[in-house]
């Protein structure tokens, strides 16, 4: 118990160091460029229509002073999705299908290559899922802020309505900038990231990484992306959004864990070794420390590094919750969560063993990159 209590405080006390928690990477107030370049929205989707009078709008309605083209991709859906798309849009909006999808691709990344190919000369692409919702200056800050960079991307506010939602959701950021430091994704090094929800990247950078083709077959195809720009030479932006946010409804635990668990082990690189790593490190930094306050029996080489340690992950959780505006005291609940992503994780693994893959929306990998 000693020994994993001091495990568990070292863990924090560099985790601390690291920053991973800061919540300051967003973008800076728009400054006007020398000139407004062209802009292609490619939106791809599939059964969207629920979610589609909201934030179609928002697209529509951008206060954008250069060239804006709105081109939404019909991924194969059964809901009316492109018929409403078309009537809220008109001709301010192309509504187009990939057709067949080839061999070797996901569908999300084969109705963007098609998106792709429609936008034509575009300078710049904005890659963003049917259910983000946009203020009325996102596309200027985005191109304001891609300047001086090939990719710049941000994580849309997700809904946290639901007590599930709030419970999860915040804790799921915070877990990515874990694993993908923002300040480190936007650094020169070689840690790259990217959020699909709102991603806008330059068409040459995007050509030089090889095209959508270079990730055909990425489940995690946001991450994939930032890698592929950031491995050609490109300069990768990801911050968190202030005027971009998510509308999708995960209102039960059930449907929270289907968004985590498809894509957990793929994350993994499909690694028994990395399932177990992983496994090992969630017990011993997020579970140890609250078990082993209580287990202690007050002995003071057990209780002081592991209460320094649940104070050090309260704390650094708490701007995340404030971000998503949730109260402070909800970061006692960290280890709580922990324990549902670890068991989540543990499920993803067991669901690839059994051939099952990502699933999404009536489809199913059974094996994909990462």
């Amino acid at each position: 118990m000693i020994i994993v209590a001091g495990v568990a405080l070292l863990a924090w006390l560099w985790l601390t160091a690291t920053g991973f928690w800061r919540t300051d990477q967003r973008l800076p107030p728009p400054r006007r460029p020398a000139r407004w370049p062209d802009v292609a929205v490619v939106i791809p989707a599939r059964d969207e229509a629920a979610v589609l009078p909201e934030t179609l709008p928002t697209l529509l309605a951008q206060r954008y002073p250069g060239r804006l083209r709105l081109i939404l991709v019909d991924d194969g859906s059964s809901d009316g999705t492109a018929e409403l798309a078309r009537a809220l849009g008109g001709e301010r909006l192309s509504v187009t299908a990939p057709g067949p999808r080839a061999d070797g691709w996901t569908g999300k990344l084969w109705a963007l290559a098609h998106g792709v190919a429609e936008a034509g000369e575009a300078e710049f692409l904005l890659f963003t899922d049917a259910d983000i919702v946009h203020g009325p200056d996102s596309v200027t800050a985005l191109v304001s802020a891609a300047t001086e960079r090939d990719l710049v991307s941000q994580m849309a506010r997700l809904r946290t309505r639901t007590a599930w939602e709030r419970l999860v959701v915040p804790a799921f950021v915070y877990f990515f900038a874990m694993l993908y430091p923002f300040r480190r994704v936007n650094g020169p090094g070689r840690t790259a990231a990217a959020a699909g929800g709102c991603c806008l990247v330059r068409r040459t950078a995007l050509e030089r990484a090889g095209g959508v083709a270079a990730i055909r077959d990425a489940v995690i195809d946001d991450v994939a992306l930032g890698r592929a720009v950031k491995r050609t030479g490109g300069r990768v932006w990801l911050g968190l959004a202030d005027d971009v946010r998510s509308v999708r409804p995960y209102p039960t635990l059930w449907s929270l864990w289907q968004m985590i668990s498809r894509s957990a082990y793929t994350q993994l690189r499909h690694s028994v070794a990395l399932l177990a790593g992983t496994v090992l490190g969630l017990a011993v930094v997020f579970l140890a420390p609250p078990v082993l306050t209580f287990a202690s029996a007050g002995d003071p080489r057990v209780l002081a590094p592991a209460l320094a340690a649940w104070l050090l992950m309260t704390l650094t959780f708490v701007p995340m919750l404030r971000y998503y505006r949730q109260p402070w005291p909800a970061a006692l609940l960290l280890p709580v969560t922990a324990a549902l992503y670890l068991a989540m994780t543990v499920d993803s693994a067991v669901q690839h063993w059994r051939g099952r893959g990502a699933a999404w929306k009536g489809r199913s990998y059974s094996r994909e990159r990462g």
